[in-house]
């Protein structure tokens, strides 16, 4: 607390801001002391990111995917270990002790659950994770089954409930959207519950909706499931270039996959007492009234639980507008991610979300090459860095005379206005 006498306007001055060496403590790590923009290994991106996309992984259901990803970290050479729970935690060290801070992404997707076997041989199902059955309807699906010695998956599509225009007429179209009105074609020879029932199939089955990508010659990706096994290869296309060029990280940098996003759970669990700050790679809005780009990385100001870090949002954006990493910012209205997890879940650190545009999330969604290497670039950069606040942020509490937050947000100067 400031003591001493005050000015005309009744505030108090701070001696400390006299101090050279003392003002250093108040100003933002530098982003312009040597990082690097790094190439990023595009096709080892791409590589990923289509494996990734080839495996199911509804939220409940996401041990396959997991073991792909724990095979890219051990081929890149980091050291990781795996919750009780199923989330994943690599580590790139550094040789500073004490804070560190983690790199988050999601290897969970949207996908259904069958509620009922039906007496005409079809599912009802419902929603694993928030997303519409309007984008649903049409989808290819996979229908898991608990005995996996046997005939433990089916194909099948999701359908509208009157899926025939040639019976139904103008009927396929006043019919409502909804969860309740669509069902599960099963690729099977079914007709009733009973019929279900001997290929395996029971409530409960975790029923996912196939991804099926494609690149284009333009570089568009489109994609069920991008968010956000994009964010999976744009973070390790970014561990993977510190490795390549040989660069020692300031600060120790975990990077935490977790499995339950979509639900609502994301890094709840898995970071450590020690994380000073945390950045989630996810998906960003692209829709008319927002300022998100397919082409670029894009930096949440805001989503519905409130706004990111300060200064550590505003870090990341130094070092996009430092080192020409194309960005945009942007806020959300109907959206969260795993930094909502982990800050609800009481972690003590800084949070900000970046992510790479995407178009018609949670459904048929399309983004840019360019906007996942972008991503990748600014994590990578941001992996450089020190702590927002190099000294103030490397312990969890301190004296408000060292509170760093007055070098770019004056409370003298605002009182006074």
């Amino acid at each position: 607390m400031l003591t001493g006498p005050r000015d005309d306007a009744g505030l108090v001055g701070d001696a400390t801001r006299d101090d050279p060496e003392r003002n250093e403590r108040f100003l933002p790590s530098p982003v312009d002391a040597g990082q690097k923009r790094l190439p990023i290994d595009m096709d080892y991106v791409q590589r990923v990111m289509m494996e990734l996309l080839t495996i199911p992984s509804p939220s409940g259901r996401t041990d396959h995917v997991m073991q792909l990803v724990g095979g890219e970290l051990r081929d890149l050479g980091l050291d990781f270990e795996v919750t009780r729970r199923g989330a994943l935690i690599a580590e790139l060290p550094s040789r500073s002790p004490g804070a560190d801070r983690t790199v988050v992404v999601h290897a969970d997707t949207i996908g259904c659950m069958v509620s009922q076997l039906k007496d005409n041989g079809r599912l009802a199902i419902v929603p694993v994770g928030t997303h519409s059955a309007r984008f649903a309807e049409g989808a290819r699906v996979t229908i898991f089954s608990d005995d996996v010695s046997g005939d433990y998956w089916h194909t099948g599509t999701i359908l509208p409930i009157k899926a025939s225009g040639h019976r139904f007429g103008d009927e396929v179209d006043e019919q409502g959207v909804g969860w309740d009105f669509v069902e599960v074609r099963v690729d099977e020879v079914v007709h009733s519950r009973a019929d279900l029932e001997r290929r395996g199939i029971q409530v409960g089955d975790f029923v996912a909706i196939d991804a099926q990508p494609v690149i284009t010659s333009s570089g568009f990706v489109n994609s069920r499931h991008l968010d956000d096994k994009a964010g999976i290869a744009a973070a390790l296309g970014a561990f993977k270039a510190i490795l390549d060029h040989g660069v020692e990280v300031p600060v120790t940098a975990h990077l935490l996959v977790t499995i339950a996003e979509e639900v609502g759970l994301g890094a709840s669990h898995g970071l450590d007492a020690d994380v000073a700050e945390l950045v989630s790679i996810d998906t960003s809005v692209v829709a008319p009234g927002q300022s998100s780009s397919e082409q670029c990385v894009n930096i949440a100001m805001q989503d519905s639980t409130g706004p990111f870090d300060y200064h550590l949002t505003r870090h990341l954006i130094d070092l996009c507008r430092v080192h020409d990493v194309p960005h945009r910012r942007d806020v959300y209205k109907y959206y969260r991610s795993d930094a909502a997890s982990a800050l609800e879940a009481g972690a003590n650190t800084r949070a900000a979300l970046i992510g790479f545009g995407i178009d018609g999330s949670h459904g048929n969604e399309r983004t840019h090459l360019d906007g996942i290497r972008s991503t990748a670039e600014l994590v990578a950069l941001y992996l450089q860095t020190d702590l927002t606040f190099r000294s103030w942020d490397r312990t969890p509490t301190g004296d408000l005379r060292d509170f760093p937050s007055t070098a770019v947000q004056p409370a003298d100067g605002e009182l006074a206005r």
